[in-house]
Parts: structure tokens; C-alpha cells; sequence
């Protein structure tokens, strides 16, 4: 695949451009990137060097130019003729809970009741008593779709209380030590918009489903100051290695204290946009906003409804295998549009989570709503995950200036057994990336890790092939879909930038901007698609400082 073709005009537009930012630099560049293939994101293709001086892009252009800038104390990298780009933008991810997982029992891949309860009991035998259990994101699709038990864990984690997620974060188990923790019994009431499921005679079997989580997570002692520190530090080199420079931080546990105190240390190795919960909206408002170079603040995310696989997705029917079942509102009308319209008062950026057909058409009538009310403003409301559109709501999303962010894996992850949930009609607008792009939205791109893989270079190959992780769609899954490399590149970069109001700051590799930028084992426009996931980041710089390097 080759890179798009500019226009003449263009292109001699940014040859002057290249030519001319080099020409005003009249101090020193304290780095030089040479023999490189470098895609910027911006208007001009590719350049071949780039000059850095402290943190920020000097000049980028030809060898020839750019050495121009060379002095006697100038370190020259030399790329070897390796691909470059702007490091990614994870417009969607759950730091803290992310951290925290890669400290926990890990269950993403577990594919058998069995292997479940042995990799629990064996992680609980490294704890001690009172220790709690958490995260897991385990999937009960892989092994068949059976919904696990308190009974399956209770005999090895008597002392230690279990609260682990369901992958989407919509669903969680808990053992029966954790159940007593929080007075969860056969009495407990029932939770609006959520789901204690019981067994025939009423009892807890330990799944908890949306609201119903808060019974227990409410109770779940928070992270220690040290916690905070360790799951900071393990998720930042868990997404420096996969070339991600930049998150916006979904943030339910309070991480921003963590932030602060690595960037007083000078130990912050990723910029983080942190995210408050929509509920918290006036606490938000009355805290100091950041919008320095590392940590940005201004934020609030809000919730619809639910996840597709636990059900709990709102849809205008009912669900193809269970056709009484129309999921639900997690967080109802009256409090969506009080919270959005108080925050959006209070200019802050407002990013509400809508999975099912039902939730985005509201969320995208309360947010039609706040702007005829509030008036005209750059808001940039985001829907976030977007995943199930209703085809007369494709075009609202530029209509009114909403920014869908979504996460690509979701597509070929979920794609194995989406229509059994909603059928062959719903799935054709379905993560509808190209619908939403050819209608003029702007797309932005996220991992939502934990819940699916921090790597970008995975979501660009779902985005771009949308090839089902269990091999059974090779042409793509609903593969009208399907997006071109640039465009998810794009999504990844520049587009998540704009999505934070940062885009005069990174997400191109343009003279001014941050030097962000990652080095990648193959240039992926000359990669087949389907080998899109094999490549590998070789190095990643954020503000011209090497911060990851693969061992080879």
C-alpha cells in the first residue's frame, strides 16, 4: 500500500514550509533524526530528518536541510531508514484500574471454568489473608458462555475477599467472603438499572451486573498512596513499549495525585489527560485546571448504559437471543441531562459512555438539547464507544459536533458473536467506522485497556481489516466497515489530539509541536493488512527523550 497521493500544490507548499522553518532557526538543535521515513499526520507526506531542540520539533524536512542545524554538541540518531510517526494518542483508557490489573490475577485469556479457578486460587496463594482480589477481566465467551460462580473460587479465597470485572467492566464476580464484606445476602434488594443474579432458591451466585456492582465496590478499601505510585508506574511502561505518548485517563480511582507526584519527580513518562466522573461534575469545576505539557485536567465522563456482552447495552428491541431483554439506562434521563447541562455551564469537556442503539440516540438528543439551551461554544462532546448506531443517527454525529471515540478491537473481538446478541440487520452499523467517517465525523481511537490490549498497532489492524480474532472472517467482519491505514492513523494521532484541545501542541510532527514520536520495525503503508499486527515499536521519544527501546 502506498502513501496517499497530495495535491502539486501541497506538497511545493510544504516544501517551502520545510525550507522555511529551517531557515529560521538560528540557534542550535540538540538532536537530529536522520535516514528516517517519517509521516507526519500533518499536510506534507513524508520528510526524511527531523531537528529537536530541548522538547520541542526545530525543523523537519530533507537530510541536506535539516543538517544545516548541526553543531558540535548535537546528537544525531540515525534511523537507518526505519518508519517514524507521531506516539500514539490513547483517546480512551482506565490508567489506574489498567496499572492495577497488570499487579492482579490475570483472566483475559482464560478459556476453561478450570483454568479460571486454578489461576485465582493460585494467585491467592501469594497473598496475604485480607489481601483483596481484583480486576481479572475475565470472558465467558471463551469458554462457551457460561457465567461463573462464587462456588468456583469460595474454597481457595476464604480469606481473601474477590471482586473481579467481566472484560467490559460492566459485570463483576464476587466470592462469598466478599458478598459478607458488603452485607450481600438472599434479602438484598434489588438495584435499579443493575442485576444481582440469583440462583433458584434467591441466593447470590456472585455476579453483579451494572448499579449492582456498587453493593461491593463502594466497600473496596481505595489504593494507597503506594499503590497509586506502582500501578502508575507499570502502566506507563506498559504503553511506552507500545509506542503510546499520550492517554485521556478515564479516571474512577482518584490517580490524579499519583500524576502529580511522578511529575514533581520528573518521573511522568506519559501525558495524561485525566478524566473526572460525570457525577463529580461540581468538584471538577472547582478544581485548579492543569493544561501543561504533561498532565491536563477539565474533563467529565458520564455513562449511559452498559456493554453488549453483559446485556446490559440499551437498545430500541430487544435482544436477538433474548427478545424481552432491551438492556437498560445505567444513569437515567433526569440525572444525564442535569449533569451534562451543569458541566457544559461550567465549560467543561463533557464525554458520555453509549453502547446499545437506544443510549446514543438520547445521549445525542440530550447533547442536541444542551447546545440549543446553553448556546454556541467549541465544546468537542464526545460519545464514547459508539459501537451500536441506528443509521438515522450516523449523520447527527457531525450535524451537531459530536466526536465519536471508539475502540477498534472491540469490533473484531465482539464480531465473533455479535449478531447471535442483535442480529444480521443491527450488525451493518456496527462500529461503523466508515459510515461515521464518509459522514463527517471525527473519529478518534482508543484501547480502552484494560478492557481489550493498550496496543494501537492492533486496533489500526482491526480498523483496517476487521478480521474476527477467532480467524473466521479473513475479507473483515461487515466489511463495508472497514477504514484505510491513513485514516486510522490519523485516528490514533492528530484526531486525538483535537479530541483534548491539544492539537496545537502533539499529534503531528510539525515545527512547534512536542517531539513525540515512535520508530516502528516496518513502514506499515508498504505491510499487507493482514500482517498490519506484526509490527513492532522499536523506540519510543517523548519530548526528544528516549523512553522505551525493544531489546533485540
Amino acid at each position: 500500500m502506498k502513501l496517499l497521493k497530495r495535491t502539486s500544490f501541497v506538497l511545493v507548499y510544504s516544501l517551502l514550509t520545510i525550507i522555511s522553518s529551517c531557515k529560521k532557526q538560528d540557534s542550535k538543535a540538540d538532536i537530529i533524526i536522520t535516514n528516517a521515513t517519517i509521516w507526519t499526520a500533518d499536510s506534507f507526506t513524508t520528510a526524511q530528518a527531523m531537528a529537536i531542540s530541548s522538547d520541542t520539533i526545530a525543523a523537519i524536512g530533507t537530510s541536506k536541510e535539516i543538517q544545516k542545524l548541526h553543531t558540535k554538541n548535537t546528537i544525531v540518531v540515525d534511523a537507518k531508514g526505519k518508519f517514524l510517526m507521531p506516539g500514539f494518542i490513547d483517546s480512551h483508557v482506565h490508567l489506574m484500574m489498567g496499572g492495577n490489573s497488570l499487579l492482579n490475577v490475570s483472566l483475559r485469556d482464560v478459556a476453561t471454568p478450570e483454568e479460571f479457578t486454578k489461576r485465582i486460587a493460585d494467585f491467592a496463594k501469594t497473598l496475604s489473608a485480607g489481601t483483596w482480589i481484583l480486576e481479572g477481566n475475565w470472558d465467558h465467551t471463551l469458554w462457551g458462555g457460561e457465567l461463573p460462580r462464587k462456588e468456583w473460587i469460595d474454597d481457595f479465597t476464604k480469606e481473601n475477599p474477590v471482586v473481579i470485572y467481566r472484560l467490559d467492566g460492566h459485570m463483576v464476580l464476587a466470592n462469598s467472603a466478599a458478598l459478607k464484606y458488603a452485607g450481600i445476602d438472599q434479602n438484598t434488594a434489588d438495584v435499579a438499572n443493575g442485576e444481582i443474579v440469583r440462583d433458584a432458591k434467591g441466593f447470590p451466585t456472585g455476579i453483579l451486573k451494572s448499579n449492582a456492582m456498587n453493593l461491593v465496590l463502594d466497600k473496596i478499601p481505595p489504593l494507597t498512596e503506594h499503590q497509586k505510585d506502582n500501578a502508575l508506574k507499570v502502566a506507563t511502561d506498559y504503553f511506552l513499549s507500545h509506542g503510546v505518548t499520550s492517554v485521556h485517563d478515564v479516571d474512577s480511582l482518584k490517580g490524579l495525585s499519583a500524576y502529580q507526584r511522578a511529575l514533581k519527580k520528573d518521573e511522568l513518562g506519559i501525558r495524561i489527560y485525566a478524566i473526572d466522573p460525570l457525577p463529580r461534575w461540581k468538584e471538577a469545576a472547582q478544581k485548579n485546571k492543569h493544561t501543561d505539557k504533561w498532565i491536563k485536567t477539565g474533563a467529565v465522563k458520564g455513562f449511559v448504559d452498559g456493554s453488549l456482552g453483559s446485556h446490559t447495552a440499551a437498545f430500541k428491541e430487544g435482544y436477538s437471543d433474548k427478545p424481552n431483554d432491551k438492556g437498560f439506562f445505567i444513569t437515567s434521563k433526569e440525572n444525564l441531562y442535569q449533569w451534562i447541562s451543569n458541566a457544559d455551564k461550567e465549560n467543561l469537556q463533557i464525554l458520555v459512555h453509549a453502547i446499545g442503539d437506544n443510549a446514543i440516540h438520547e445521549l445525542l438528543n440530550c447533547y442536541e438539547k444542551i447546545i440549543k439551551e446553553n448556546g454556541f461554544k467549541d465544546r468537542r462532546l464526545r460519545l464514547e464507544h459508539a459501537q451500536h448506531i441506528s443509521s438515522e443517527d450516523i449523520e447527527r454525529f457531525a450535524k451537531l459536533g459530536v466526536i465519536a471515540s471508539m475502540q477498534p478491537y472491540h469490533a473484531i473481538d465482539d464480531g465473533r458473536w455479535a449478531e447471535a446478541y442483535i442480529g444480521s440487520e443491527r450488525i451493518k452499523t456496527t462500529y461503523a467506522f466508515n459510515s461515521l467517517i464518509n459522514a463527517n465525523t471525527k473519529i478518534v481511537f482508543g484501547s480502552d485497556w484494560p478492557v481489550a490490549p493498550g496496543s494501537p498497532i492492533t486496533g489500526i489492524y482491526a480498523a483496517v481489516t476487521r478480521r474476527t480474532l477467532d480467524g473466521k472472517n479473513p475479507d473483515g467482519w461487515v466489511p463495508e466497515q472497514k477504514i484505510t491505514l491513513e485514516q486510522a492513523l490519523m485516528a490514533y494521532t492528530i484526531n486525538g489530539a483535537f479530541a483534548s484541545f491539544e492539537e496545537n501542541m502533539k499529534g503531528s510532527l510539525t515545527v512547534g509541536k512536542l517531539a513525540d514520536f515512535i520508530i516502528l520495525s516496518d513502514n506499515p503503508f508498504e505491510v499487507d493488512p493482514s500482517k498490519l499486527n506484526q509490527i513492532e515499536v522499536l523506540e519510543t521519544y517523548s519530548g526528544g527523550k528516549k523512553v522505551f527501546e525493544k531489546k533485540r
